[in-house]
């Protein structure tokens, strides 16, 4: 029953048995609530308030449990966006769905959620020096590019994921570098021995389940150890010199020889056409001398004279001093045709008369030739 239902005397009141209507003394208020909640959690209470101090304990402790699970609640939202994938235990034990981006829920301290980011590319230097083929010391910096292929194995199945990348990184370059020679390390090999690393790395990653897929190894610098450096940058240079002066003399004799092989084909050519004109004209001799043959057997005296005029004439025309000998004479007359042809240079009177003068001799040399076969 109520402190004040009718029938109830005063000694019920909460406030104390006050008679007058005024406020209510705080500080009697604050000790009588605080003596109910001592007699909650054990404390001495008086049969007074016991009823009273009941009621509110009730309402604080409904007010203190809904604050509680409206926070736990609060405590298992969470949001995982498009790069990430979580990984659920509960009780220590893992679930088989992976959690996929989007807004869940999991109820702390019962489950506990792993979130990594799977689209992330990481790197992972790598730093060593070791032996080659040919048992040369070589420096190889190298850097592995590498996504989270599947989280659960990357979250639980190996402890340090990163360590065990390191570890293959390590065997994987000392096994390829171990078998080939330090100057294809040095130079054109470099690819080829990234590719080679990389299928390494990726069996390593699969046998140990990590959970890690490489998609790039990428050979930094591949260089021999910092005390015989610069011995080996001189032979990389005589190398690089070797190359190119061998371009050069490629380039040369591909200049050259198409050249040569033209100059050939032109005198090939050019001979071809001398062997060609030169049979041409004996051919046309041999004919000109068949015809001529039958003109010297219908007329001998005038063919025989016109052979002799085509001759003189052939003669004459190249030579630059002719001797005219005259008939009935002992005298013979000097024709200075070079300087007549100069003066016919100099002058086209003197052309003119340079011409008339060797005319006017052809007839007495024609006699005189003449004379000399009648006498013979």
């Amino acid at each position: 029953m109520a402190w004040n239902e009718p029938g109830n005397n005063g000694d019920r009141d909460p406030w104390g048995n006050r008679q007058d209507q005024g406020p209510p003394d705080l500080d009697e208020a604050f000790k009588k609530l605080k003596d109910n909640l001592g007699g909650m959690f054990g404390g001495g209470s008086g049969s007074s308030g016991g009823s009273g101090g009941s009621l509110l304990t009730s309402s604080l402790l409904g007010v203190v449990l809904a604050v509680g699970v409206i926070g736990y609640g609060l405590m298992g939202i969470y949001t995982l966006d498009e790069q990430e994938r979580g990984v659920v235990l509960r009780f220590g034990q893992v679930q088989d769905a992976v959690v996929m981006p989007g807004l869940s829920w999991y109820p702390p301290i019962i489950d506990k959620v792993i979130i990594h980011n799977v689209s992330r590319v990481r790197s992972h230097p790598h730093d060593s020096e070791m032996l080659t083929e040919d048992e040369n010391i070589v420096k190889v910096k190298l850097t592995v590019q590498y996504v989270i292929d599947d989280v659960v194995k990357y979250a639980l199945e190996v402890r340090d994921p990163e360590s065990s990348l390191h570890q293959s990184t390590e065997s994987a370059v000392r096994h390829v570098v171990g078998s080939t020679e330090m100057d294809e390390v040095l130079t054109e090999g470099r690819a080829v021995m990234g590719d080679e690393i990389k299928a390494r790395i990726e069996d390593y990653m699969r046998a140990y389940g990590t959970g890690i897929a490489v998609t790039q190894v990428n050979v930094d610098e591949t260089a021999p150890p910092d005390a015989v450096r610069e011995a080996f940058d001189e032979v990389i240079r005589a190398r690089e010199d070797e190359v190119r002066v061998r371009n050069e003399a490629d380039a040369y004799a591909n200049q050259v020889i198409p050249e040569a092989r033209g100059e050939a084909q032109r005198y090939l050519e050019e001979a071809e056409g001398y062997r060609q004109r030169v049979v041409a004209q004996a051919v046309g001799e041999a004919s000109r001398f068949s015809k001529l043959f039958v003109e010297y057997k219908a007329a001998p005296e005038v063919t025989r004279e016109r052979m002799y005029l085509d001759t003189m004439e052939a003669v004459m025309s190249s030579a630059s001093k002719v001797m005219v000998d005259v008939e009935g004479g002992n005298n013979m007359m000097y024709l200075p045709l070079d300087r007549m042809i100069q003066q016919g240079a100099t002058s086209t009177r003197g052309q003119g008369m340079a011409g008339s003068d060797s005319i006017s001799q052809r007839p007495q040399d024609t006699s005189s030739a003449r004379s000399r076969r009648e006498r013979q």
